[in-house]
């Protein structure tokens, strides 16, 4: 049984292999970076070894200084998580030389599996199917060209030595191979070290499904069922799912076969990924599925496979890397439907640039229930630039697949994330899309439907929530809300219309809010919207909506950030930041009226008709979206009317106080 374990590795995979080690009362150890010095995977192990600067060249990827804090704390096994030492054989080898329990395969496994070229002459020796392509040594670009040629294009080229979608490229013409061909050795030299290419049939219409094995040292591999990752942007998984759409006994029996032929041709002991490319353009079958590579490591989509069997991954690694056995194949049963969304650091809307910096907010959906939530950061943390911009994994499980999109969604609706942007929003268009729903899945499907899928800069919904949390709502909170009939000034003027201009992303958003009938009407530029049925609560930090439009029931919140308003909804995070609210309360103050330069509540009103006043004395305060906003006098003079008491309403542009000039008052 291994006492000590050290987690080489940072994040939610740390803090993932940690929660299980502590309820098997394994003492566990973490390492870190100087970035990582604060992070929830440090507070939370039983002792902490700092590794170096945050670059992971000087930290997460120095084998011998994990090593030698294994020794210095007492570990007698390390579990690398994914990327960084998971798959370096030398790393492996390290571990066995200081007899320390490596929690993976063994380096032999890790060699034969890590160069596809190599793996895949291997797997056609143990009879698993391979993609018809040219895996040999010569290099020489017109003689791969002549192979590509022979194989029929489109084509795929792929780095020898690569992964996580580095090192490829797809070629549709001939006239375009020797151009991609150089491109692709670039970054494969650059990201791997090695150059080298495999060619391979590209297939048209690809599906990703990939089958979950596990050896023991008995010699002993079962299948945990198979995964569909299909739903990718540039050769990264965004949506997993398990089991596959469409899968039938007879393909399931005849992939999982592969899968653990696959395994046992390299005598493989502990958790592995066998990845297959699937031809998707009709049902599946038993002869349309293609070894594409072997990921000697745990995954990151593990969790929908813990789902539908009730196995923890990790508990059954640690195990078996203590000298157990894998339970017996029969005992593993299907149950329901499970589906992981990334929720990355990111903004789709500027073509997925990374996001970076501290997370003022961040809250998660609720757990329980077949819901889950993986993630290695929290609120008053940052995501670095140093490391991969994954915040968290979703993970959703129902009885049905429909279900459990449904369910997806509904997590990814109650997420709220500022200032970093993620692509929550577009993870949730992606999950509810009519194709994905029907299952009429590609690796493909995300570039094919990239315009639907990328939300847009302002939603009139959002625009309605920012307008209504800028006004002080607590007066009539919770059940049915009609701000145009309530009481306490929420007639606005009696006109069942109220207007405000936002900045958002440097741009000026007018948003308008009207009635009609028995809903309210939203305008945001060309963008409307009917809301109906609109409650509200009130919350430490804001508001909480809940409302019906475009046929959803949905929920929103909207709290004060800076000089606006956070609205999150349906994924959506948008600041409705005041039209410079200073240059705007300069603007109307500087005639012989002060107006409101928004709609809010006034929370203080300073003087009287007939005070006189000198320039830059504050006459009026008000409250919108619970911030405090004071109007001064724009010159010296007297007060010569006011329309407006503490405790009532004002729509933006309503007069407040008229400001007579000194010489105009009698003496």
């Amino acid at each position: 049984m291994i006492k000590t374990l050290l987690i080489a590795n940072r994040g939610e995979i740390a803090r993932r292999v940690m929660r299980t080690a502590k309820r098997m009362g394994i003492r566990t150890v973490a390492v870190y970076s100087e970035a990582d010095a604060d992070a929830p995977h440090v507070r939370e192990a039983d002792e902490s070894i700092l590794l170096g600067p945050a670059p992971a060249a000087e930290s997460y990827l120095l084998g011998e200084k994990i090593i030698q804090a294994a020794i210095v704390t007492g570990a007698d096994a390390i579990h690398p998580g994914y990327g960084f030492l998971s798959e370096n054989a030398a790393f492996a080898d390290a571990c066995a030389t200081n007899n320390i329990i490596f929690v993976g395969p063994s380096a032999d496994a890790i060699r034969a599996m890590g160069l596809k070229d190599r793996a895949k002459a291997l797997m056609e020796e143990a009879g698993v199917p391979v993609t018809p392509g040219y895996h040999g040594e010569n290099q020489d670009p017109d003689h791969l060209a002549a192979e590509a040629g022979r194989i029929g294009y489109p084509v795929l080229i792929k780095a020898v030595a690569g992964g996580g979608g580095k090192g490829m490229r797809k070629v549709e013409a001939a006239a375009d191979f020797l151009a991609a061909l150089d491109s692709c050795k670039r970054e494969s030299s650059k990201s791997f070290g090695d150059d080298r290419v495999l060619i391979e049939k590209f297939i048209t219409n690809p599906r990703h499904i990939e089958v979950q094995v596990f050896g023991d040292s008995r010699g002993r591999v079962i299948h945990l069922y198979e995964r569909d990752c299909s739903l990718q942007r540039r050769h990264q998984k965004v949506i997993e799912e398990a089991p596959a759409p469409g899968m039938t006994p007879n393909v399931r029996q005849a992939m999982c076969s592969a899968a653990i032929n696959a395994a046992k041709a390299v005598d493989y002991v502990g958790a592995g990924t066998v990845e297959f490319i699937v031809d998707g353009s009709g049902e599946l079958r038993e002869d349309g599925f293609f070894f594409m590579e072997m990921n000697t490591r745990l995954q990151v989509e593990h969790p929908v496979t813990e789902m539908v069997t009730g196995l923890d991954l990790v508990e059954l690694q640690l195990k078996v890397a203590a000298g157990g056995s894998v339970p017996e194949q029969d005992t593993i049963r299907l149950n329901g439907h499970a589906m992981e969304a990334r929720l990355y650091a990111e903004d789709p809307v500027a073509g997925f640039l990374p996001s970076t910096g501290p997370l003022e907010r961040l809250e998660f959906p609720q757990t329980g229930s077949g819901r889950r939530v993986d993630t290695g950061v929290e609120e008053g943390g940052e995501v670095s630039l140093h490391y991969d911009p994954m915040i968290a994994k979703l993970i959703a499980h129902a009885d049905t697949r429909g279900n459990a999109a449904q369910s997806l969604a509904a997590m990814i609706d109650e997420l709220v994330v500022y200032p970093v942007r993620t692509n929550a929003a577009f993870l949730r268009r992606a999950t509810l899309h009519e194709d994905f729903l029907a299952a009429r899945l590609s690796t493909g499907f995300i570039e094919a439907n990239l315009e639907t899928l990328i939300p847009a800069t302002v939603h009139p919904v959002d625009g309605a929530f920012a307008l209504l949390g800028a006004l002080d709502l607590r007066p009539i909170l919770g059940g049915a809300l009609d701000p145009f009939e309530a009481a306490d000034g929420w007639r606005l003027n009696a006109q069942p219309r109220v207007e405000h201009r936002f900045e958002v992303a440097d741009e000026i958003v007018a948003v308008t809010l009207s009635k009609t009938g028995r809903s309210l009407v939203v305008r945001v530029g060309d963008g409307i919207a009917d809301i109906k049925d609109l409650s509200i609560e009130d919350s430490a930090r804001g508001y909480a909506f809940a409302a019906r439009a475009e046929g959803e029931d949905l929920r929103a919140v909207c709290e004060p950030v800076g000089e606006g308003v956070l609205v999150a909804c349906q994924g959506r995070a948008t600041v409705f930041a005041f039209e410079n609210p200073e240059a705007a309360a300069d603007a109307l103050e500087a005639g012989d009226v002060i107006k409101a330069p928004m709609p809010g509540k006034v929370l203080a009103v300073n003087v009287k008709a007939g005070d006189r006043v000198t320039k830059g004395q504050a006459l009026v305060v008000l409250e919108a979206m619970k911030m405090e906003h004071a109007l001064a006098a724009p010159r010296d003079g007297v007060i010569g009317e006011l329309s407006v008491e503490v405790g009532g309403q004002v729509g933006e542009g309503d007069v407040l106080v008229a400001l007579e000039a000194l010489e105009d008052v009698p003496a």
